[in-house]
């Protein structure tokens, strides 16, 4: 049996309630992220109804160029809004470029690998499956690309005077930026870990519940969250790990010295 509850803009209007009630707790306990909470939600319903839309001319027009073209936009968006949430960024285009194709390699092999390998659609590239797939991806592993280069760049700038002791021991650059390198992979995967220890348990994640609202048998929805948490977990640990091991060769150079001044702005 199908979902039949139809939600209004009214039923909409009235669950933006708890976000004004947010955003009045900012104000009232004085943490400066009213606005910030506010405007993110002004962005999600713009965003998420222009992608409604775009997705349903997708849809009709099933094509691997228009398909493409959608993924390469939301991996754009995804770089910029990796740079956006970082105190410490790397300088020029290192900054959008590292993070970015981090996270369009480790989105576009693992999305592949789902589409060609467990679901196998026909056409592959059928933006039904495509799109949300990439998108859940994505989105799990823009946020642990995120966190790893900043606390890799944290790391650097907090433990810098060690990583130099290190490099005049005659360390090599990997081995002397290893511990930072680990503590920023451990940051980076803590999100995924968190979410696959309490999934079923604590939690039910959006996918199977979507999907149980929409009548499909839980037993079913249960196999198709299984395979998107690992999906997420393999490109997130891609993601991370080439941002990571980007970082590290950006801020250091080929005499093994740290480069901490390849980034823009320290505080």
């Amino acid at each position: 049996m199908q979902n039949d509850i139809a939600l209004s803009y009214r039923d909409l209007a009235c669950s933006s309630l708890l976000l004004w009630a947010n955003a009045a707790l900012s104000v009232r306990l004085s943490l400066g992220v009213e606005r910030r909470l506010l405007w993110s939600g002004v962005r999600m319903v713009l965003q998420l109804s222009l992608m409604g839309w775009v997705l349903a001319l997708l849809f009709a027009w099933i094509s691997p160029w228009a398909t493409g073209l959608a993924a390469l936009g939301m991996v754009g968006f995804a770089g910029f809004e990796t740079v956006a949430r970082q105190p410490r960024r790397l300088a020029g285009w290192w900054a959008y470029g590292l993070g970015t194709g981090a996270m369009l390699m480790a989105a576009a092999l693992v999305t592949l690998f789902a589409l060609l390998g467990a679901l196998r659609p026909d056409p592959w590239y059928d933006p039904r499956y495509a799109i949300p797939l990439l998108g859940m991806i994505l989105g799990n592993t823009m946020t642990g690309v995120g966190l790893g280069l900043n606390a890799l760049s944290n790391g650097l700038v907090n433990r810098q005077a060690a990583v130099e002791a290190r490099l005049m021991l005659g360390f090599d650059r990997r081995a002397a930026l290893a511990p930072v390198m680990r503590d920023a992979l451990v940051s980076a995967m803590m999100p995924i870990i968190n979410t696959m220890s309490a999934a079923g348990v604590v939690a039910l994640p959006g996918m199977m519940t979507g999907q149980i609202l929409g009548g499909v048998p839980p037993a079913q929805a249960v196999k198709y969250q299984i395979l998107i948490l690992f999906l997420i977990a393999g490109g997130t640990g891609l993601g991370s790990l080439a941002a990571v091991l980007g970082g590290v060769y950006r801020l250091t150079d080929a005499r093994h010295r740290l480069r901490l001044d390849r980034l823009s702005r320290l505080r």
